[in-house]
């Protein structure tokens, strides 16, 4: 009898990349082990009052003992890619200078074991954690900065990439600046309105910076990661019009202008005042190098609104009554993503995108019980931001991967361990990994190339 039944219509490209994503801090714990040094980020969550509960990443999941069992966790998922970063002050110590071989065998071991079982490691060189050597020397506010991330990031290039084919220089540098320099909720926490346009330059020279030197001798691909949130106008007036595009300017465009288009935008200078600097232009030729992919993290969007009170920017967002939140307190709104997702190709050419974060926090007990972990609620959001990103392919969007955010509960930053993000689930107390309902639901996905998001 001939095979009759309806092809799927979510099926993805046979070279689709499926994986996870992670960063150092938030998983490696051991953050003093075998030679490393101290972070920012290990000071930041030291000092009272910036950690939720006074958590800190000194065990975090474990994952500097516990990697080969978190790789084979991939691996059972049937993942083919995973995005991990380094930590910066585990490789030099001190930020510069001289090499800890041990902290750099612990990635040189990582990447081995994942191309062992045909996962393709994606590198991210700084994902928020700066050597606190560094930053006494004034972290990203320093220029010379950009050098020190260069020559930071060749050690990484000579080490392993004969091995490993996609890296990214910065992971959401808007978040660096906005939070870190801005309103003081994230290392190194500083509240200063004329950091951060200062902070983002650094960031962006050194990301220049970085890809000069891959171009220089590296075989492989290079991009940025930036997280993007949609702005939607609360009204057709013309303040909550004019506030979209500050905003949008401020979160979305402050930084892949710059990097493909050779500029800032316009509104950045009336958002920051006499806060706002006067760039060299031999800057730009650092910073708008041509990169081989971009990175895309997306979560939410905003529907902004004009508001005098919120500085700098004079825009807020307008809170959604009918629709989902995460424990985040962000709007599920998978639309966002195909949308978000089109504006990059259609204002950037249509550069290669990987979906680089995608993800939702939402309660989970904190010991899994022995029927495992049901998370409906985030099996929901994976499954419908999943066929928003299919959509994006269907129009044109040259999208090449998805990295659900994240493989495991970690420490989320400055709400220490009380957001889950994971599909696998962390007993904090015994480092026990259960799979969620929606590890199971990716599996399935990945296993079909997509298909199982027509019946899911």
């Amino acid at each position: 009898m001939a095979d009759t039944a309806k092809p799927s219509r979510f099926v993805f490209p046979d070279a689709f990349l499926w994986g996870s994503a992670t960063s150092a801090y938030q998983i490696e714990g051991s953050p003093l082990a075998d030679g490393a040094g101290v972070s920012n980020w290990h000071r930041f969550a030291r000092t009272p009052g910036h950690v939720r509960d006074g958590d800190t990443g000194d065990l975090a999941c474990d994952h500097y003992r516990r990697w080969r069992d978190d790789v084979g966790l991939m691996r059972g998922l049937g993942m083919n890619a995973y995005r991990f970063s380094v930590s910066w002050s585990r490789v030099l110590p001190e930020g510069r200078g001289p090499v800890n071989p041990r902290g750099l065998a612990f990635y040189d071991r990582l990447v081995d074991a994942l191309l062992e079982y045909g996962i393709a490691p994606m590198i991210t060189l700084y994902h928020w954690d700066l050597p606190a050597a560094l930053d006494d020397r004034g972290g990203w506010l320093n220029p010379d900065i950009a050098h020190w991330f260069a020559d930071y990031a060749q050690e990484l290039f000579r080490k392993l990439d004969d091995r490993v084919r996609l890296w990214t220089t910065i992971n959401e540098p808007w978040v660096v600046t906005d939070g870190g320099h801005l309103h003081g909720v994230l290392a190194p926490g500083h509240r200063c309105l004329h950091e951060p346009p200062i902070a983002a330059h650094n960031l962006l020279r050194a990301h220049g910076a970085a890809v000069q030197a891959y171009r220089a001798g590296g075989k492989h691909e290079i991009g940025i990661v930036v997280n993007l949130e949609p702005k939607y106008a609360a009204s057709n007036g013309e303040e909550d019009v004019a506030a979209t595009a500050r905003a949008d300017a401020y979160m979305n465009r402050q930084f892949l202008d710059p990097v493909f288009l050779g500029r800032y935008p316009e509104e950045l200078a009336g958002i920051f005042g006499d806060a706002w600097p006067h760039w060299p232009a031999e800057d730009f030729e650092t910073i708008n190098q041509g990169i081989d992919f971009v990175g895309v993290n997306y979560y939410t969007r905003s529907v902004t609104q004009h508001d005098a009170q919120t500085w700098p920017l004079r825009a807020s967002g307008v809170r959604q009554r009918r629709a989902t939140h995460t424990e985040t307190q962000w709007e599920v709104y998978p639309r966002g993503l195909t949308d978000v997702l089109e504006w990059v190709a259609e204002r950037y050419g249509n550069p290669p995108i990987y979906i680089t974060e995608n993800g939702a926090a939402f309660y989970d007990p904190p010991t899994a019980p022995e029927g495992g972990i049901e998370d409906p609620l985030r099996v929901a959001y994976m499954r419908e931001h999943l066929r928003a990103a299919h959509a994006a392919l269907e129009r044109g969007v040259d999208l090449r991967g998805y990295f659900a955010w994240s493989l495991l509960d970690n420490f989320e930053w400055a709400h220490g361990y009380s957001k889950r993000f994971g599909i696998v689930h962390v007993d904090y107390t015994t480092q026990q990994r259960t799979p969620k309902a929606s590890a199971r639901f990716y599996s399935k996905v990945i296993a079909t190339r997509g298909a199982a998001l027509e019946t899911a």
